[in-house]
């Protein structure tokens, strides 16, 4: 029988309690919130009004707005805040005033972090230290239907590929597949560039551009997080996996997608202020869309769509403006450089 262990897991949004949820079905898990009031109606009401609503919670999962009483004595520290809280959050594990964080540690946000370009593992190795035993849970997985226990699949990345496998098997579910994969760099940037594709996407799809074009900006789209994954250190094929490809594709087609939302309502002509205060939450791919078109000039790593989401979000040109200027690109080989 497979043993029950202690997960703490930070961040009460929809993901953070998507997960707390689907690990409670086999695993003792305190899900901690910083809101105390939203915190207090889950445990009452076994419901996240706020962030996943009319998804009944099991009644074995606990919750806390104590952050030092939930890590106490974890197995394994999950943070499932939103990209801009991981350093916050890591600061404070390491800061705890009982004693040292022992426990591994899984991430489950993704992103470039605004200001600094940093991928997740490097905010990581800054504020715990490089021997710090981690790995991270991406791939095609929307809230909700995890939360509904719905079949997903998804990979746990780590450096240390011995640490991933060990964590897959007892992480593992029927219908939470996880697989293990040492390409870290690889499954980061699949994670963080996908959702800027997927604005672009939802900008093509809320002009009426069609199919073909939806598929053509997830397969070029797709080209160009291999070319910066590789320029970072990643494998290109990790890209054609759950990470890659399998992110991508939901990401870009799926009603249940912030960032898509996102796009679809740039295509209509609202203002990006307006979208997220509409939105409820954060939409990543908006803040790594500036953080990627600063690393493709810097690492010389050609990206036409995430150069033109950037510019499109940040002002400087008009939805149709953006795909006219792909649209206009000079013919490329498929393969290379470009």
């Amino acid at each position: 029988m497979r043993q029950r262990l202690n997960i703490a897991v930070f961040g009460a949004g929809a993901w953070g309690t998507a997960l707390a949820q689907a690990f409670s079905a086999a695993h003792e898990v305190c899900l901690w919130g910083r809101e105390a009031d939203n915190i207090e109606t889950m445990r009452r009401e076994r419901e996240n009004k706020l962030f996943l609503p009319g998804i009944a919670l099991r009644p074995e999962l606990t919750f806390s707005a104590d952050f030092d009483q939930t890590a106490e004595g974890a197995d394994l520290h999950l943070v499932a805040t939103p990209l801009a809280g991981l350093r916050e959050t890591a600061r404070a594990l390491r800061k705890r005033p009982q004693r040292a964080p022992t426990a591994p540690l899984l991430w489950a946000c993704k992103g470039l972090e605004a200001g600094s370009g940093k991928l997740p593992h490097e905010i990581l190795a800054e504020e715990m230290g490089q021997d710090t035993a981690c790995g991270m849970l991406t791939g095609p997985s929307f809230a909700a239907e995890v939360a509904h226990g719905l079949p997903t699949a998804i990979t746990l990345a780590s450096n240390d590929l011995n640490f991933a496998t060990d964590w897959v098997r007892k992480l593992h579910q029927p219908r939470l597949r996880l697989y293990a994969n040492d390409d870290l760099i690889g499954c980061e940037a699949g994670g963080a560039l996908k959702n800027v594709i997927a604005i672009a996407a939802g900008v093509a799809d809320g002009m009426g551009y069609g199919l073909n074009a939806r598929a053509a900006i997830i397969t070029r789209g797709l080209a160009e997080i291999a070319r910066l994954a590789a320029a970072l250190g990643g494998r290109p094929e990790t890209l054609m996996g759950l990470a890659g490809m399998g992110d991508l594709i939901l990401t870009c087609t799926g009603d249940l997608s912030r960032n898509r939302q996102v796009g679809l309502a740039l295509a209509a002509g609202k203002t990006l202020a307006d979208i997220l205060a509409e939105l409820g939450h954060v939409a990543e791919g908006v803040s790594t869309a500036r953080e990627a078109a600063q690393l493709s000039r810097r690492l010389g790593v050609v990206m036409p769509i995430c150069t033109g989401v950037d510019a499109l979000l940040h002002g400087s040109i008009s939805a149709a403006d953006a795909v006219e200027q792909l649209l206009s690109r000079d013919p490329k080989q498929e393969w290379g450089h470009y």
